[in-house]
This record gives structure tokens, C-alpha cells and sequence, in this order.
């Protein structure tokens, strides 16, 4: 086996190429693969898209000459799989193809593999290596690693202020315009934000006033699945949540029926709300949630603790009043400014 550098190097390109696949995979975790021959990458390939071929597959199908896999080494990000699901185990084509020595960043966490493909590949009498570069390869895919081992969605809160930290101006109907804040670059990061996540959740007022699409037409990705809340049946059928272009699920106490792309979700709103939300996020096999607003819904997710990450975006314009903007009892982690706007990233450990 090669020295750590060399081996840091190759598993480094596969979290590089694993992040194509950002926006496309989910809930799969993103994974990148390399495959090298005498000190030379000689195929790689990365998980495309959700359903489609894994990296290992795409990896080995880009070697030109096959019988070199005889005599190489195959990086990978995360565990290959060992059992069949959307595609076949990519387990059982390293061995067919006698690639003799593997790296591994970092288990799989699925109770699926878990460990399981790694014992495969040992028991074939590859040459298994696992465990390098494993804060990065799982900070990669925190996601799907928070889905797989706390068994919830990965939320992360995003909003936007002004600087003396109001969130809009005080409306009272969807005929005045929400208050902009955001300029053209942190409007292209927002939708990115939106591309990474697999579904948005935004309250009652919030679809009620701002009638959002809550696409990624600023960014390239999939749109993420649609959810907003609406006890009393307030949003119109004129709210662009209701044209039927992307999955979209409503939680309400009304009886309404549901149609193409558009499911109403009849909840207990004098329990334990949110909490029983999350849950449903998390059976419907969704791994990530971006909480977008408005204040109220905000402010519950941090008063109940029920976050991972939080992106603050502050303008230097101030209104002087309005909408009072959430409050993170929390240190930034991490700040940059993009165009005279700052935008505050708050990390949050829980269970």
C-alpha cells in the first residue's frame, strides 16, 4: 500500500468528484471513486444521480483497458454497497473485476452495508484499507450520515436581514411586496442552498404573503420537495405552491384533497408539533430540510433546539422597523461577505 500522502491525495480527488453529484443524489450520499495503475489515475466517476449507476461502476467503466484493474487500486469516498437496491452491489463488481487492493474514507452507515461491504471485499481476498480522511468524508455527506445514525433530517435554518436585524417590513396582505434584501450573488448562494437540500419548509405567512416558488432557477440542481404549513387552509389556490411543478406537501387540520404533486397532510397541531413533522420529513425517507421561514417558524425550530446549521445573511441597509429577525444564542462559526453582505454560519451539536 502506498504511503499516506499518496493515499490522502487519491481519496481527496474522490471527495472532489463525489461533489458533482451535489444536488442530484439525495437521499444517496455523494460518492467519488478512483481507480490508479503504477502512480496513474487510470478511471474515475462519480454518483450522478439518484437511482442511476454508482462511482464505483462509473469509475471501472472508464478504464480503457480493463486488465489493468487486475493490478490496481480503487479509491472511494464511502463503503461500497452490498446489497441490491436501485443497482446492483458495487461489491460484487470490484470482486468480479479482481481489483486487488481498495481504500475506503469511511464506513457506510446504512444498516444495509454497515461494514458488510467491506467484509465482502475481505472475504474475496482484497486488500481493504478503511478509515482515511474520515472527518472530511463524513462532513461531506452529513446529511445522509445524520438520517442513518439519528434517525431525522438534517435542518438547516436560513434567513435573511437587515442590519439593524429586521427580516421583512410589517405587512398585512400578499399585494405588498416582500421587503429585498438579498443582492444578485447571495441570491445565487441561497438557491444553491436550496439545490443541496432535499426539501424547504417555510410557515403559514410566509406562503400566505410571499406566494414563493422556493425553486433553484438561480442555480443548477434539483428543485427540492415543497413543504409548508397551513393550519387553517389560509394559502390561496393561486400560490405558486399549488401549480403542480414540483412535489409539494401541505400539513394542515383541514380535510382537503390531495392531487398530482400536491398532498395534503391532515396533523395534529396541539401536540408536539414539530417534532411529530420532523418525523413524518424523516419516514418519507427525506434526509435534509432548509427551514426558510418566516420569524415564527424560525424562532420555534431554535427555541425547541431542533437544528443543525443556520445561514444568516445581513444587508447594510437598515428599515429602522419591521419584522424583528430570529436570534441564534450561538457564536458564528464562520463568516464571508459577498458584495458588502455578510453571511453568518452557525453550527449547532445535538442529538
Amino acid at each position: 500500500m502506498k504511503n499516506m500522502n499518496e493515499i490522502s491525495k487519491y481519496l481527496s480527488r474522490c471527495l472532489d468528484l463525489a461533489r458533482n453529484g451535489e444536488g442530484f443524489v439525495a437521499p444517496n450520499p455523494m460518492v467519488g471513486a478512483v481507480i490508479v495503475y503504477d502512480d496513474k489515475i487510470i478511471g474515475e466517476g462519480y454518483h450522478r444521480r439518484y437511482g442511476e449507476a454508482h462511482a464505483e461502476p462509473n469509475a471501472i467503466n472508464a478504464v480503457e483497458d480493463k486488465n489493468l484493474l487486475k493490478n490496481a487500486t480503487l479509491y472511494v469516498n464511502l463503503e461500497p454497497c452490498s446489497h441490491y437496491g436501485k443497482t446492483p452491489p458495487c461489491a460484487d463488481l470490484i470482486i468480479a473485476r479482481g481489483i486487488p487492493r481498495v481504500v475506503v474514507g469511511t464506513l457506510d452507515p446504512n444498516p444495509k452495508v454497515a461494514g458488510r461491504g467491506i467484509e465482502k471485499l475481505r472475504q474475496a481476498g482484497i486488500d481493504v484499507q478503511c478509515g482515511i480522511l474520515e472527518v472530511e468524508c463524513r462532513q461531506l455527506n452529513k446529511h445522509f450520515f445524520t438520517f442513518q445514525e439519528k434517525k431525522r433530517p438534517f435542518i438547516t435554518l436560513k434567513w435573511a436581514q437587515t442590519n439593524d436585524e429586521f427580516i421583512d417590513t410589517l405587512r398585512e396582505n400578499s399585494e405588498i411586496p416582500p421587503l429585498p434584501i438579498s443582492n444578485e450573488m447571495t441570491k445565487i448562494i441561497a438557491h444553491k442552498t436550496r439545490a443541496e437540500h432535499q426539501a424547504i419548509l417555510v410557515g403559514t405567512n410566509t406562503a400566505v404573503l410571499d406566494s414563493p416558488r422556493l425553486n433553484v432557477r438561480h442555480w443548477s440542481g434539483r428543485n427540492p420537495i415543497r413543504i409548508a404549513i397551513d393550519r387553517n387552509g389560509r394559502i390561496s389556490e393561486n400560490s405558486y405552491l399549488f401549480d403542480g411543478s414540483v412535489q409539494t406537501i401541505i400539513f394542515t387540520e383541514k380535510s382537503l384533497e390531495s392531487r398530482e404533486n400536491l398532498e395534503f397532510v391532515r396533523a395534529d397541531f396541539d401536540g408536539d408539533f414539530l417534532k411529530n413533522l420532523i418525523q413524518n420529513i424523516y419516514e418519507r425517507n427525506i434526509n435534509s430540510v432548509l427551514v426558510e421561514g418566516g420569524a415564527q417558524l424560525l424562532n420555534s425550530f431554535i427555541e425547541q433546539n431542533l437544528w443543525d446549521e443556520a445561514r444568516v445573511e445581513i444587508s447594510p441597509e437598515e428599515i429602522k422597523n419591521g419584522i424583528s429577525a430570529p436570534i441564534i444564542p450561538k457564536i458564528a462559526a464562520e463568516e464571508k461577505v459577498f458584495q458588502g453582505h455578510r453571511i453568518l454560519f452557525f453550527e449547532n451539536c445535538r442529538n
